[in-house]
């Protein structure tokens, strides 16, 4: 894995652009940056199935004070959405910071170096770019320069940015708890980040996490 490629991640674009997501090199920006292909009506709910099913909902239990429940969408990013599930139950994410929380856009997390660099010992994924867009509460798959370079890094948009979509991949969105995101630490990274406490799938019935850890 190369390490140095997910150092700087995400920044704003400035001089009067919208803000947006861009990796560290004059050509990826370019790219992120890239109006987003024509795309279909997007249903507002996840299939029948998946909805509402707890097999498909990922649980972040955040130290900002509660529960996130994410509905993931296997039907748009289904290796994205096999990750994610696989690290949640490994108890990868547990502890875990938002080492880059930007107001009225996003805040990243996922990564065990807590600095942006880094990721999980399996493969990189192949994109899956679709139709989701990135609104608030989406939630998006961090990656480099290369479109199939996502690991275990994830963002939850606080604020719309559109010129994200068909640039990074959107696998689910948060049902519910969208407040405890908005309580995070702001920073670049934050001088006290917020942490995820416990991440499990809903179907597992983890309970959360007592008060204060």
């Amino acid at each position: 894995m190369k390490i140095s490629r997910r150092s700087a991640l995400f920044t704003a674009i400035l001089s009067g652009l919208a803000p947006a997501l861009m990796l560290a090199s004059p050509a990826a920006a370019q790219d992120a940056a890239a109006t987003p292909a024509p795309r279909a009506p997007l249903a507002a709910l996840a299939p029948e199935g998946i909805q509402g099913n707890p097999e498909w909902q990922l649980a972040l239990d955040l130290s900002t004070g509660g529960r996130v429940v994410i509905q993931l969408r296997p039907d748009a990013a289904p290796a994205h959405v096999e990750r994610i599930k696989t690290l949640a139950r490994q108890g990868f994410y547990n502890g875990l910071t938002f080492h880059r929380v930007i107001e009225g856009f996003m805040a990243q997390g996922g990564d065990p170096r807590g600095n942006g660099s880094g990721g999980s010992t399996l493969p990189d994924l192949n994109s899956e770019f679709n139709d989701l867009p990135h609104v608030r509460g989406a939630v998006s798959m961090a990656r480099a320069e290369s479109p199939n370079s996502a690991n275990s890094q994830f963002f939850i948009m606080l604020l719309p940015r559109l010129s994200l979509d068909r640039n990074y991949t959107v696998f689910g969105r948060v049902v519910s708890g969208m407040e405890f995101v908005d309580r995070m630490e702001v920073g670049e990274p934050p001088a006290n980040p917020s942490r995820i406490v416990q991440a499990s799938i809903v179907a597992d019935n983890s309970p959360p996490p007592p008060p204060g850890i």
